[in-house]
C-alpha cells in the first residue's frame, strides 16, 4: 500500500450557532460594520459577518487561552 504524506482530511463542515447578543452590541457591531466597510470602499458588513473573524482573531491572540491549550494537550 502506497503510503500518503496527506493524513485524514478533518471533517470541517461549519456548525451553525444561534446566539442572543445585548442590543448594545448589536448596535457596536453594526457601526464596526459600517466603518470597515467606508475604510474598505465597500458598503456597510453585516453584524453576522464579523463575528467568526472576530472570534477567531480573539481566541489567536489570547495568550492566556495558548498556553491552557499547550498545558493540557
Amino acid at each position: 500500500m502506497t503510503k500518503l504524506k496527506l493524513g485524514p482530511i478533518p471533517d470541517d463542515k461549519p456548525v451553525k450557532l444561534t446566539v442572543e447578543v445585548p442590543a448594545e452590541l448589536h448596535r457596536d457591531l453594526i457601526a464596526y460594520g459600517e466603518i470597515l466597510g467606508q475604510e474598505a470602499g465597500q458598503g456597510p458588513i453585516q453584524p453576522a459577518k464579523l463575528i467568526v473573524p472576530m472570534l477567531e482573531r480573539f481566541i489567536a491572540t489570547d495568550r492566556g487561552f495558548t498556553k491552557a491549550r499547550r498545558d493540557h494537550t
